[in-house]
């Protein structure tokens, strides 16, 4: 069953999104930059019990782990990053991947192995963002 959700929130409200998405699986994030991506990423982080300080974009070393949180950042090379560094392969791993710069090529790789993720698209919307989140592609 499709689940799609919208909030329009400030940041002191940020963990109502957080609460919503997956435990595990797949999180593809959307947004311009400074949209507030990282920040999301940050607020699940702590909903897990980790230190949202030691949480920073990847953007160079593309993924870096925290516990059972995978996050990924593929702002300069896509999902072709992801394939070339040999990183596609974790999304088969259990934990938490949270990818950043989500593309429509990693969507549909992600569809041809047929795994489950969720989609969370972020505009900013004046001293606010907009969340916009789509459940549509998992199997449960």
């Amino acid at each position: 069953m499709s689940k799609k959700f919208e909030f329009v929130l400030s940041l002191s409200e940020i963990s109502q999104i957080a609460e919503i998405l997956p435990k595990k699986g797949i999180i593809l994030l959307m947004g311009d930059l400074a949209s507030g991506k990282t920040t999301l990423v940050k607020t699940i982080a702590k909903m897990h019990g980790i230190d949202e300080k030691i949480v920073n974009s990847p953007t160079f070393s593309i993924m870096q782990k925290y516990g059972q949180i995978y996050h990924y950042d593929i702002y300069n090379d896509g999902s072709s990053g992801l394939l070339k560094n040999g990183l596609f392969e974790n999304f088969f791993e259990d934990g938490l991947h949270i990818v950043e710069w989500a593309d429509e090529n990693l969507i549909e790789l992600l569809k041809k192995y047929l795994l489950d993720f969720c989609i969370v698209k972020i505009e900013i919307n004046g001293d606010k963002r907009k969340y916009e989140v789509n459940n549509a592609y998992t199997r449960s």
